[in-house]
Order: C-alpha cells, then structure tokens, then sequence
C-alpha cells in the first residue's frame, strides 16, 4: 500500500466573510494567535508524514507562497539584533525535505474543481486534502495522521467525519451509513435537515484515491451550481470504496467570524494552561 506523502491545500477563495481584512491578504493567513491558519493545516499535514504540499491558488494569493518561502533579509536582521528564537522560528516553518508546490485555479468553480486542478501534481497517487478554513485542535499526531493511518489498513478513500445535531447537519456534506461499521454507502451534499440520511457530517480533512480525477472530470456541476468534492466521493461510495474516521478533537468553523473568534480564544486559553 502506497504511503500517503501528497496533500492538496485549495486557497483560492475571496473570504468575503471577513472583508475588509481579506480585500488584500488571504484569509488563510488571519492568525490565530501568532500563526496563521494555513501554517496550522500544514503543520498537521507535516505531523502525518506529509512531504509534498500542494497550494490551489488564485488571485492575490502570492502572501502564502511568500509565508512559506525563506525570507533570508528577516532572518539576518533578527540574528544581529539578538533576537535568535525569533530567527529560527523565520527560517524553520517548513522543516527540511518538504516541498511547496502551487497551482493556479483560474476560476472559482467549486471545491472538487480545485482538487481536480492538482491532478498533475499529484499523478497516479493517493493523497490528503485539508480545507484550512476547518481549524481542527487534536492529541498525538493529527486528524490528517488518523486518516492515513486508516487509508494504509484499507486502501479505502477516507473521510473525516463528526457528529452534528439539529437544523446545523444542513450546512455539511452528509454520510449515508453502509451496514458495516466506518463504512460509507454515499455523501450528500448540504442536505434538508428533515431528509438527512444521519447525524455524521464530513468535515475538511480527507485521503482520496486517485480515481477521483477521472470522476472529477466527467461530474455535472451539482449544489451552487460547482464541481462538488461530495458528489465525487458519493460516487466513489457506491463502489464501497469510502470510509469515515470519526473526529478525535475539536473543529472549529475559520470560514465564519464567530467560528474564527470561537478558535482564538481556545488557543489563547489552552495557552495560559
């Protein structure tokens, strides 16, 4: 079994959500606390033995290249002022091995569409995609090492999945529970929360097998009217090729100001711990 050494980070969104702060600086840069959002999602990604990052970009995106980018000129002048912790932390954001690779996705038509615009990165791979905008605290490895764990049980595509009760189940990507257990019969997306078919929501963590492409390519445009990353998976379903792991952690919603707001002061507190 082909170990998981790819993930695909699509951020190309506006971020309309947190104009004006967003009119010039990508959302996936807004810090909680002293680091940025998407810093915290490669780092998982890096946790599970991720070594190629994939960033699915767009317009005035060019801040996160250069977040992840060496910055020799800070660097010196932090090192002569004494400030050395501060130098190191500059100079190791990525650790050595790790590789930056970005895409351009020229037009904003949906999340299986950015994924499908990776496709020749990532070649005949399995790989990890993290939404950044899902902000997920956890213990030991990491919600994305959970599911590469499981991929290399199964060779299944493996979804990140959490409990959501009442009308909120409408706002996710819904499981369709199979008869064996952590197995995934289909994915709705955004369902009417009378008609929705559980209470297990997939969230922005998933390992996908390349098969996904060709699926990606050949899909109508669905919710919204974009290339749904659910329908595909759906799709992948009913082949008994998908299964959920269940959330060990917290997520929090960074695509909404309150779910933003929500991650900063549980960092801030588990800081003070």
């Amino acid at each position: 079994m082909k170990k998981i050494r790819k993930a695909v980070f699509p951020v190309a969104g506006f971020g309309t959500r947190f104009l004006p702060a967003t009119k010039a600086m990508p959302k996936e840069l807004l810090p909680i606390v002293d680091k940025p959002l998407i810093q915290y999602a490669v780092e998982e990604a890096i946790a599970a033995g991720i070594d190629t990052l994939i960033f699915v970009t767009g317009r005035n995106k060019r801040a996160i290249e250069d977040h992840f980018d060496n910055n020799q000129e800070l660097e010196m002048a932090l090192r002569a002022k004494g400030k050395f912790e501060q130098a190191d932390m500059v100079k190791n954001i990525l650790p050595k091995g790790v590789e930056c690779i970005f895409v351009r996705q020229a037009e904003q038509l949906g999340l299986g569409h950015a994924v499908l615009c990776a496709e020749r990165v990532v070649g005949g791979d399995p790989f990890a995609v993290l939404l950044a905008d899902d902000f997920i605290t956890s213990d030991g490895r990491g919600v994305t090492a959970d599911l590469t764990s499981a991929y290399e049980a199964t060779g299944r595509t493996q979804l990140s999945v959490m409990e959501v009760k009442g009308l909120d189940i409408s706002k996710y990507g819904v499981v369709v529970p199979n008869r064996t257990p952590g197995s995934v019969a289909g994915l709705i997306e955004k369902p009417e929360a009378d008609k929705a078919p559980s209470n297990l929501a997939s969230i922005g963590r998933y390992v996908l097998t390349p098969d996904i492409f060709e699926i990606l390519r050949n899909q109508q445009a669905g919710a919204g009217g974009e290339i749904q990353l659910a329908d595909a998976i759906n799709t992948q379903a009913a082949n008994n090729a998908v299964e959920a792991v269940k959330l060990k952690g917290r997520r929090f919603d960074c695509g909404s100001v309150e779910g933003y707001l929500d991650a900063i002061m549980h960092v801030a507190e588990r800081r003070k711990r």
